[in-house]
């Protein structure tokens, strides 16, 4: 069947911070190695994202060989180490799941809520933490770290071109957040995409992403606005929710580079059926 070509490559190492592009990445039981591992959660144990806290939105990550990097306006950059000295075990909430995560340290602690003006803890997950996904889209050996749900989140280009042209706006593929993004093919092809490889990897697509306010959020200024949800609300609704983008689970662990052709492998009604 038709090929098209894996054009971008994000990984989130701390759950609703900047991302960090890549040319090249390993694929791991859980998704891409370091992807969200870590996580910010408040005095309730509950975490936090963008859609409570848009600054978060200006705290950048980097990784190196043996540190994950914190940097914000304001704020002197944060070393931490990639393999954490086990901290205290936290039960922490995101959505309806219960996940045993571990504290990183009091700096880290203090650093974030400094910057957040809010008390929060930086959490991360063992990797012998096992969160199973959703099973009503999951096979029972399905495993992810603090994403919301699922361990990919894919977008073509030209959905987003299609979406902006709409809107009659520009806006930037980090706005969405997606881990892999397809170029070549048409716009919302992803809808009807049910199994795909990239590169080595087989990937099954099994639910479209809906979508929160955190894409009103300008990554650069933490500013919010009210698009892309009016343009959505108006294009891509179905059963009170906005659709932009899928869901994915993968099959085999390996690498992903910038280039790897994109084969569809099988194809349904289009998710969500507009």
């Amino acid at each position: 069947m038709t090929s098209f070509i894996l054009s971008g490559i994000t990984v989130y190492p701390v759950k609703s911070l900047a991302g960090i592009s890549a040319n090249s990445w390993p694929v791991t039981e859980k998704g891409f190695q370091h992807d969200r591992k870590w996580m910010i959660i408040d005095k309730d144990r509950q975490f936090l994202s963008q859609r409570k806290l848009p600054q978060m939105a200006l705290i950048k990550t980097a990784l190196t060989d043996q540190n994950l990097i914190l940097s914000a306006p304001g704020m002197e950059k944060l070393p931490l180490p990639l393999t954490p000295i086990d901290g205290q075990v936290i039960n922490s909430t995101i959505w309806h799941d219960q996940c045993d995560a571990r504290s990183v340290s009091s700096e880290a602690d203090q650093w974030l809520s400094d910057f957040l003006k809010q008390d929060c803890r930086l959490v991360y997950q063992p990797d012998e933490v096992i969160r199973p996904v959703d099973p009503r889209y999951a096979q029972p050996t399905d495993k992810v770290a603090f994403s919301d749900g699922f361990p990919f989140l894919i977008i073509s280009e030209n959905s987003l071109a299609a979406l902006n042209h709409e809107m009659q706006l520009n806006l930037p593929m980090t706005r969405f957040r997606p881990n892999l993004v397809i170029s070549g093919c048409p716009a919302y092809a992803e809808d009807s995409w049910r199994e795909i490889s990239i590169g080595a990897i087989d990937f099954r697509l099994p639910k479209p992403c809906s979508r929160c306010t955190v894409p009103t959020i300008d990554p650069e200024t933490a500013q919010t606005g009210k698009e892309p949800l009016v343009t959505l609300n108006r294009t891509r609704k179905w059963q009170n929710k906005v659709y932009f983008g899928q869901n994915a689970l993968h099959n085999q662990c390996g690498l992903l580079t910038i280039g790897d052709a994109v084969h569809i492998k099988s194809t349904g009604a289009k998710q969500p059926p507009i």
